[in-house]
């Protein structure tokens, strides 16, 4: 099979055009290694053969990906031969395309030469040049035929960033990537010509190096500042890829703890399960993307270890099963020296000021309310959104996002009738950032008074004993109609109880039970619709739910058991003052509504 492998000799596009126009699902990616687009046109899972020049582009895109993952495993393994054979093929195909840039990239876009992004190009190169570092630990044999290629992915990496940064763009993603590569190129080339290293002034301390880069682009609560799950590990991993060899004490200080603080970041969002919620624009599920998580993890030990972080890992290997290439092994001994001490494990109630996430944990549940800005051009209109998961279950997820090359798709998912938040008038939610009001140790209040106008709506979250209570109160100046909204991402049970109250139960690989009431005397009207399931896959429906009212105030309350806590509830009761919920052993609690 190995002797079938090729590297294709086309340009790149842009991947996301890697989806199928009529379900909006990623198409199957076929033999990557192959070097030729799949015959007949790309697969959808519904049917569909795909193709045209756009899909061709994207396939493009993940097969050069493919071969620079494939040639850091080979180097590893030691199979020499075959990475430097490769190797020197790619440098051929480089100098090709030395005179001009990619002319079919979109206008907003860095150009690159192999691919259309700049970005793409220096994600390929950080691989390439690793590949090089990796063989020269055993010998320089062979390697000068690489040494044009390095040169030339050092020069446009640093081409690009100079265009990047005099744009003001410093804190950009695409800056930590290109000094990523930049670092990757002129390590390689300084290791094949049996040198040493001396970029670090330009690619990790100068102006616009890597430190620069992340003392502007991560908030003092650790997030990276688009507050999306997704693009902050896609810049921690570019850190940490940039910084082979590199001994923990010779980095300074301060970059030491906003990686840290960063690593502290996903053990925190991360479910017991290892589940990373997709928050504020991420895809959901994705082969690539679980390799991406599995490399960040396995670097991510090696300099701050975490428990929490372990549980990605093996959830990560679990999504790729035989797909996963070893690369993760072939990460190991990434640093020169000791890692940082274990950071210690996330608390009950987690807040992240700045990116605006809460996070609450307790018996079985892992809830995470989203109160923050907007998210720049990775926000979704989705403010007081309430996430619910199980250790190994996403009940009620953060839907994430389609391949951005499907327009309607993409506007669904950004969309705030996609997310578990609030709406007025059927209304969609204005571009705006809420505001943190209270937390303590085991509840958060948050509330937003721009997603509509004349519009305040406050949502606290508490943990109570062996379950979690959410109290949703909006408020208008005049009667509006308010809607609260479930979207869940597993089967879900609805029933109305003669005395008004909705019981919902969530399956998956643990059970949620839900108790759904709001302010007596207000009529509400609870109704179910079929609509899609999470951004992995929109044509797989789940069941809606919508609890509207016609009001100037109501309140909507709710209270989740895992069916693994106890003792049960039994009642809930929701007064002008606030929730009572009654327990299976007599007991009683009763949690305050907004004043």
């Amino acid at each position: 099979m190995a002797a079938l492998r090729r590297i294709a000799r086309e340009r790149g596009g842009w991947w996301h055009a890697y989806v199928c126009p009529v379900h909006g699902i990623e198409l199957d990616h076929g033999d990557l290694l192959a070097g030729a687009f799949p015959d007949g046109g790309a697969r959808c899972a519904y049917g569909c053969r795909v193709d045209g020049e756009a899909v061709r582009g994207a396939w493009l895109v993940l097969s050069h990906q493919a071969w620079a993952r494939h040639l850091r495993v080979l180097a590893h393994r030691g199979q020499r031969a075959e990475a430097v054979a490769r190797l020197v093929e790619y440098a051929g195909l480089y100098a090709e395309l030395a005179s001009e840039r990619h002319g079919e990239a979109q206008a907003w876009m860095l150009r690159g030469r192999l691919f259309h992004q700049a970005l793409t190009d220096a994600i390929w190169a950080v691989g390439i040049g690793h590949t090089v570092i990796t063989l020269a630990e055993d010998s320089t044999d062979a390697l000068a035929g690489v040494l044009p290629l390095l040169d030339d992915l050092e020069r446009a990496a640093l081409d690009a960033r100079d265009v990047l940064t005099g744009q003001g763009h410093l804190a950009s993603n695409y800056t930590a990537w290109l000094n990523a590569a930049g670092v990757a190129a002129s390590r390689g080339a300084a290791a094949a010509r049996g040198q040493e290293w001396e970029g670090a002034k330009v690619w990790l301390a100068g102006d616009h190096g890597l430190y620069a880069h992340l003392r502007v682009a991560v908030a003092d609560d650790g997030w990276e500042w688009e507050g999306s799950t997704y693009y902050h590990g896609f810049v921690l991993r570019a850190a940490l890829l940039a910084l082979r060899s590199t001994d923990p004490a010779a980095i300074p200080s301060d970059v030491v703890d906003v990686l840290a603080a960063m690593t502290d970041v996903l053990a925190a969002v991360a479910t017991p399960g290892g589940i990373l919620p997709a928050l504020h624009d991420g895809p959901y599920l994705r082969r690539p993307l679980a390799l991406e998580w599995l490399e960040l993890v396995a670097l991510a030990q090696q300099l701050v270890p975490s428990a929490a972080l372990e549980a990605v890992a093996g959830r990560a290997r679990a999504e790729l099963g035989t797909h996963d290439d070893g690369l993760d092994r072939a990460l190991s001994g990434w640093f020169a020296g000791p890692p940082l001490p274990e950071r210690p494990a996330p608390g009950r109630v987690t807040v992240f000021g700045r990116a605006g996430y809460a996070v609450l944990r307790g018996a079985g549940i892992h809830a995470l309310l989203d109160f923050g800005p907007h998210g720049g051009s990775h926000g979704h209109r989705d403010k007081l959104s309430l996430y619910l998961y199980g250790d190994s279950t996403p009940w009620q997820p953060d839907p994430g996002q389609v391949p951005y090359g499907h327009v309607e798709f993409r506007d669904l998912y950004a969309s705030t009738a996609a997310h578990p938040a609030f709406r007025v008038d059927r209304a969609e939610q204005a571009e705006c950032t809420g505001k943190l009001l209270d937390a303590d140790g085991s509840s958060v209040r948050a509330e937003v008074t721009e997603a509509y106008e004349g519009v305040r709506a406050v949502r606290r979250v508490t943990v109570g004993d062996g379950y979690l209570v959410d109290l949703l109160t909006v408020t208008a100046e005049a009667s509006r109609q308010f809607t609260a909204q479930l979207r869940p991402g597993v089967a879900l049970d609805v029933q109305l109880q003669a005395g008004g109250v909705v019981r919902t139960t969530w399956y998956g690989d643990e059970t949620l039970h839900g108790w759904h009431t709001h302010t007596s005397g207000i009529p509400v009207r609870p109704v179910t619709r079929p609509g899609p399931g999470p951004a992995d896959d929109p044509q797989r429906m789940c069941t809606w739910v919508d609890f509207t009212a016609e009001a100037q105030r109501v309140t909507f309350a709710s209270v989740y058991q895992a069916s693994s806590a106890g003792p049960a509830v039994t009642d809930v009761q929701l007064a002008d003052d606030g929730l009572t919920v009654g327990l299976a052993d007599g007991s009683t609690a009763w949690f305050r509504t907004e004043d």
